[in-house]
This record gives structure tokens, C-alpha cells and sequence, in this order.
């Protein structure tokens, strides 16, 4: 007796032992490729169902396997089962190349500037609560795609208006021209609204209100009892709030629009007449003409961000977004007025005729003279040290790595050789710069027209194929700017999209285009100034704007879970079967003239920092070039994510310097109407004067 207690006894501790819960893990890195990455777990014990909450916010909380992992980063898995025992593990899938060993570095560096420029303050001091949350769930035609042709009609409720329902009942029957009848369920528990009458037409696709109508497809919605936390797939809670580096650069464009006494609409037909070349005085200090240095600046602003971001925008904060597109686009004019008169002003031109301008100079120089020297040295050599690093990245190698990846999709004859088309960019690119601003200039005055007539009758043509749709897209876009859906975050959510996406596009307040405008040929800073407004004009309200349309027009908004290049593609293809390959061409111009644009930021920020001299432009140069071919061959992530944020943070010591010296500006801008009042400005004439 007493042995088979003591043998009962030991069944019973090895039964408890057999269960308890034990995780173990195995990675995975299947190529040399960055973010493919791979962590498998095997759990034994405890009580199934299993939950698996990862850091890596992309992964199911009902998945045992991570995928699309950063190389060298660790992450972190909290297993629980039934009866609520945990264990956490972490795990680190180990770097195998060169790339991976890099974008492992760099991503802990891009979340700490992210951390920066992405900081929300409303939600920090407690303003408002940045968590999203459902109030209502929207219940759509089952397997309805924004391609699929046919007319659906309400044939039945089973649920009437206002009833109780479960997740998974039966709320209705519809019917469709092709295909039977379906029974449509339920998808969450709350009170039922019914967004269409018994018999009426859900969705006809010939219907073209139907295919720019956001939400068309929506047949019913589900109030839920209680708001419910929009969560990402692992559990965490999706935000919305407000990014730090999007008040800071609208913030400044509202302030200098005020502060300039809206220049941006009481200058423009001035900007117009200079740039056209109507005030271009050939005996003037400088290296080109105002047109010329509009054309540099605008083609280092007008590029893939006007492709793939406008897209992202739209889809993300639907139709609405344009429109604080465009009201973004128009406060930063007046940014761009002031930085560029500012670089004008300050430039320093050596007796061999190159310019040396931009906030560098304007930063040091002008805070000099207010008794700031420290702080203007300082400031001066941060925004220096940012354009260098962003000309590499955002200037170059993410210019070269898109436009391969487009040109690529397009003709199939360019996969896997990436490295021979960077070496024939980098030598289109090199045969321009190597001849300075003033080989830059020509160019750009050049393409810029061109590749800017392409897009825009590429976009004017689908526009006018669907004029029809004016009427439904613009209501579309109204109310989407004014009443949108929680799902796209509210009002605060559309206008930060649009906000953001026009700011980062036009690039107001970051400083670059006054490198670009000091090179002009003036003896008036202002006027450069009026001439550097109509950028953001052209970049944000213009081009960023086609952009919108054309995939409001096409319906292609509704698309989700797309690439942006790719969905902006298939929207001009869904008119005109080649006209993808116009769009593959047109982002290979854009991506080209960006490069040599910001080939010259990044050297004027360098020679700041390493001297004006001849040889120093040249190691410039070259290092510039080399990246082109990287930035084609080598996918770099979070390399390229950190340049791109480095743009972006160029603002910060930017605009400081522009509030301190708005009212400099100011003055100047009021002796400049004078002498344009009593014509002291020198004017060409015109035929029919002489």
C-alpha cells in the first residue's frame, strides 16, 4: 500500500511537471535580403488555446510564427494559455550580410528620431486620447473588390432597423446581375442600420457615383454597446495623433503667412511675371536666371512623393485628405518666400562666380547680427550635417532604389540588374553635376517642363475620360475633409494625412530650395522670394493634387493594402493600357532630376563643413555618385528611413532661424513693393515699348 502511494505520488508530480508551459524558438533567415526575417515557436504544456502577443506589431496574436522580422533586432513574445500562465521569451534572428548588419544598426536609430519628430504633445500633456477607437462596424458586400463588375440589389432583410444582432447572424439576402443570391451575416454584436432600402441597389459598378462614392459597397452598419480600441494584429492599440514635425513645419507656413500679410495670394501674379523673366536683369549678381532656379528647386521637391505618398495619403485618409492637401500647399508658399529671400540675402559669391547660399549662411550670418553668433554657428552646422546625410538618402539612394523598382515592374528585361542600371543613372547624373549649378540649372530647365507636361496630360487625360465623375469626386473629397469615418480617424486624422503628406512633399520650412534659390541672378532677395513661392504651388497644389483626382476619378481610392507607386499605376492603366509605361518614364525623370538637384544641397551643406575649395566639391561628387549605384542595387531600409527623416528634421534649425529673422524679411519685403510701386525695378523691355 504504502508503495503504490508513493508511485501515485510521483505520477502526480510528473503529470504537473509534463504540464506546465514551456515555449522554445527557432529563426530563421532565409537570404541575404533585409526584413525577411523569421522566428518559429514550439509550445508544449499548459492548456490550449494559445495567445502569442509579439512585439512586432504586424503579427497575430493567434500566430505562432513571426515573419517579415528586421535582422539583429530582438523581439519579444509573451505566451499565455487558458488558465492564464505566461511566458516570455526573446528572440534575435542573426544579421548573414553586409545590408542586414546596417539596417539592423540603423532601425533602433530610426525609432529615436522617429520618437522626435513623430512625438505627439496634445496626447503628451494630456490634451486628448491619440488611441483610435470604433464606435460602428460597416458591413460590406461580401467579396466586393473595387474592380468587380457587377450591380448588387438589397433583395431582403432578415433583421429589421434598429434590432439587436450577434456576430454572425443572418441580417440580409442580396442579388446581383451575375452570380446567386447571398446571405450576408453579421461581422460584429450590436444594433443594426440599414444603409439601404429592401429592393433599392446597393452597388452598380455602371453607376459611376457608385465607384467615386466612398463606402459605396457598405450596405449595413453595426453601432457597437461600447466604443471599442481599433487594435493592430498583435493587440496593441492603433494611435492617431498629432506628429510633433507636422505642427512644427504647418505651424511655421500658417505664422509666416500671416506675418507676410498672405503673400502667398497677394504675390503670385508678381511670382508669375518673374518667373517668365520679365525682371531678369542680365548684369545681375548670380549663376542663373529665376526660371532656372525655380526649375532646380522644384525638381528637387517634385518626385515619387508625389507618385507613391500621394497614394498612400488617399487610401489611408481617403478622399478628404486632398483637401488639406491643398490648404497645406498653400500656407507653404510663405514659407518659401521667406527662406529663399533669406537665402538671396546672406549668400556669399566668391570672385570665380560660384555662390555659396542657404540656410547654412543665413543661420550663422544673420543670427550673427542679432548678438547670436554661438547659436547661429550651432544652428548652422546642424542643418549642414542633416542636408549631407539626407542628400545620400532621400536625395539619392532612395530616388535610385524606386525608380529602379518602377522601371523594373514595368519592363521585366531590368529585373535583378540593379547594379548596371545605378551605374548608367549615376553616369547621366555625373555628366551633369561635374559641370555645377550651372549645368544643373540647364537641365532642370529642361526636364522639370518636360517631365512635368507628361504627368499632368497623363492626368488631365484620365481626369477628362471621367469627367462625368466632377460632380461625385469633389463631393467625394468634401466630405471626406469635413465628416469622415473613425476608421480614417476623424477630421483631426484626414487633416494630419493631408497635412503631413503635402508637408513632407513640398518640403516648406526644410531649407533645401534656398540653396537652390541663392544661385539667382538678382540684386533684390525678395524677388527670389515670390519666385520660390510658386513650388509648393506647383508640387503640392498642382501635381500632388492630379495625383488625387486621378485616383478619385478611377475609384482606385477604395484600393487597400497596395504599394503606392503601384496603385497610382494601375489607376492610370485602368483608362489606358500603356500608360503605365508614360508613368514608369515620368518617375524615372522625377526620381533623375531630384538627384542632381540634391546633389547640389548636399555639396554646398558640405563644403560648409569641409571647405569652398574646388577638390572638395569633386570628393563630394564622387561619394554622390557612388551611392546612386548602392541606392539601385541594395535595398537598405532603415538607412534610407533615417536619411528621409533627416529631410524632415533639416526644419528644425530652419525655421527657428526664420521666426527670428521674419521681421528682417518683413522690411524687406516692404522696401521691395515700394520699388516695384515706383518702378526702380528693373524691368525688360518689351517689344512693343521699344
Amino acid at each position: 500500500m504504502k508503495v503504490f502511494f508513493s508511485v501515485f505520488t510521483f505520477l502526480i508530480v510528473v503529470s504537473g511537471i509534463s504540464q506546465e508551459l514551456t515555449v522554445t524558438g527557432k529563426t530563421l533567415n532565409p537570404s541575404n535580403g533585409i526584413n525577411d526575417g523569421a522566428i518559429s515557436l514550439k509550445v508544449d504544456g499548459g492548456k490550449a488555446p494559445y495567445t502569442f502577443k509579439w512585439s512586432n506589431q504586424s503579427t497575430s496574436l493567434s500566430a505562432e510564427k513571426a515573419t517579415g522580422l528586421v535582422e539583429g533586432i530582438p523581439y519579444t513574445v509573451k505566451v499565455t494559455d487558458t488558465n492564464g500562465d505566461t511566458v516570455t521569451k526573446v528572440f534575435k534572428v542573426e544579421t548573414e550580410s553586409i545590408t542586414e548588419v546596417f539596417n539592423g544598426f540603423m532601425t533602433p536609430a530610426v525609432s529615436a528620431l522617429g520618437s522626435v519628430l513623430f512625438w505627439d504633445p496634445f496626447a503628451a500633456i494630456g490634451i486628448y486620447d491619440p488611441v483610435a477607437y470604433a464606435d460602428k462596424e460597416r458591413i460590406a458586400i461580401p467579396n466586393w473588390s473595387p474592380d468587380v463588375e457587377n450591380k448588387y440589389i438589397l433583395k431582403k432583410w432578415l433583421k429589421s432597423e434598429g434590432s439587436k444582432v450577434k456576430k454572425g447572424d443572418e441580417i440580409a439576402v442580396i442579388s446581383k446581375d451575375s452570380g446567386a443570391d447571398e446571405t450576408v451575416v453579421s461581422i460584429a454584436n450590436g444594433t443594426l442600420k440599414h444603409l439601404t432600402e429592401e429592393s433599392g441597389v446597393i452597388y452598380n459598378s455602371n453607376n459611376q457615383e457608385h465607384v467615386i462614392e466612398q463606402g459605396a459597397h457598405f450596405l449595413a452598419e453595426v453601432t457597437y454597446d461600447e466604443p471599442r480600441v481599433i487594435t493592430h494584429p498583435n493587440g496593441d492599440p492603433v494611435t492617431k495623433g498629432i506628429p510633433f514635425i507636422v505642427i512644427w513645419l504647418v505651424l511655421g507656413a500658417t505664422f509666416f503667412t500671416i506675418r507676410m500679410g498672405f503673400i502667398n495670394i497677394r504675390g503670385f501674379k508678381h511670382s508669375l511675371d518673374l518667373a517668365k523673366g520679365k525682371y531678369d536683369d542680365p548684369d545681375a549678381p548670380g549663376q542663373v536666371t529665376h526660371f532656372q532656379a525655380l526649375a532646380t528647386a522644384v525638381s528637387g521637391t517634385v518626385g515619387l512623393g508625389n507618385i507613391a505618398g500621394v497614394a498612400v495619403a488617399v487610401s489611408l485618409g481617403g478622399a478628404g485628405a486632398t483637401f488639406w492637401m491643398i490648404v497645406c500647399g498653400l500656407l507653404g508658399m510663405s514659407s518659401k518666400f521667406v527662406e529663399c529671400t533669406l537665402g538671396v540675402k546672406y549668400r556669399d559669391i566668391l570672385p570665380d562666380g560660384r555662390v555659396f547660399g542657404g540656410p547654412m549662411n543665413y543661420l550663422r550670418y544673420g543670427l550673427e547680427k542679432r548678438n547670436m553668433k554661438g547659436f547661429g554657428k550651432v544652428l548652422a552646422g546642424l542643418f549642414a550635417v542633416l542636408a549631407v546625410g539626407a542628400s545620400f538618402g532621400g536625395g539619392n539612394m532612395f530616388q535610385a532604389n524606386q525608380s529602379f523598382e518602377q522601371l523594373a515592374g514595368q519592363f521585366p528585361v531590368l529585373a535583378g540588374n540593379g547594379f548596371w542600371f545605378g551605374v548608367v543613372t549615376a553616369i547621366l547624373v555625373g555628366v551633369v553635376i561635374i559641370g555645377g549649378i550651372n549645368s544643373i540649372a540647364k537641365v532642370t530647365g529642361r526636364v522639370v517642363p518636360i517631365m512635368a507636361s507628361i504627368y499632368i496630360v497623363a492626368a488631365l487625360a484620365v481626369i477628362i475620360m471621367n469627367i462625368q465623375n466632377i460632380g461625385p469626386a469633389f463631393g467625394a473629397i468634401i466630405e471626406g475633409a469635413f465628416s469622415p469615418s473613425a476608421l480614417k480617424g476623424g477630421i483631426i486624422g484626414v487633416l494630419v494625412i493631408g497635412f503631413q503628406r503635402a508637408a513632407f512633399s513640398n518640403e516648406a520650412g526644410v531649407g533645401s530650395a534656398a540653396i537652390a534659390h541663392s544661385t539667382a541672378k538678382t540684386n533684390h532677395p525678395p524677388s527670389e522670394g515670390f519666385v520660390a513661392l510658386l513650388e509648393p504651388f506647383i508640387d503640392t497644389v498642382v501635381v500632388c493634387t492630379l495625383t488625387a483626382l486621378v485616383l478619385i476619378f478611377t475609384g482606385m481610392h477604395e484600393v487597400e493594402g497596395m504599394a503606392g507607386a503601384q496603385l497610382t499605376s494601375d489607376a492610370f492603366g485602368s483608362q489606358i493600357s500603356w500608360f503605365p509605361y508614360v508613368l514608369a518614364l515620368a518617375v524615372f525623370l522625377f526620381a533623375f532630376s531630384t538627384m542632381i538637384s540634391w546633389s547640389y544641397y548636399g555639396m554646398r551643406a558640405w563644403t560648409y563643413l569641409f571647405g569652398k575649395s574646388r577638390r572638395t566639391e569633386l570628393v563630394y561628387k564622387m561619394v554622390f555618385l557612388i551611392f546612386v549605384v548602392v541606392g539601385a542595387s541594395v535595398s537598405l531600409g532603415a538607412v534610407l528611413d533615417f536619411s528621409d527623416m533627416m529631410i524632415l528634421a533639416m526644419s528644425f534649425p530652419n525655421i527657428i532661424g526664420l521666426y527670428i529673422m521674419s521681421g528682417e524679411v518683413k522690411k524687406d519685403l516692404n522696401d521691395y513693393f515700394q520699388k516695384l510701386k515706383t518702378n526702380k525695378l528693373f524691368k525688360k523691355q518689351q517689344p512693343s515699348e521699344k
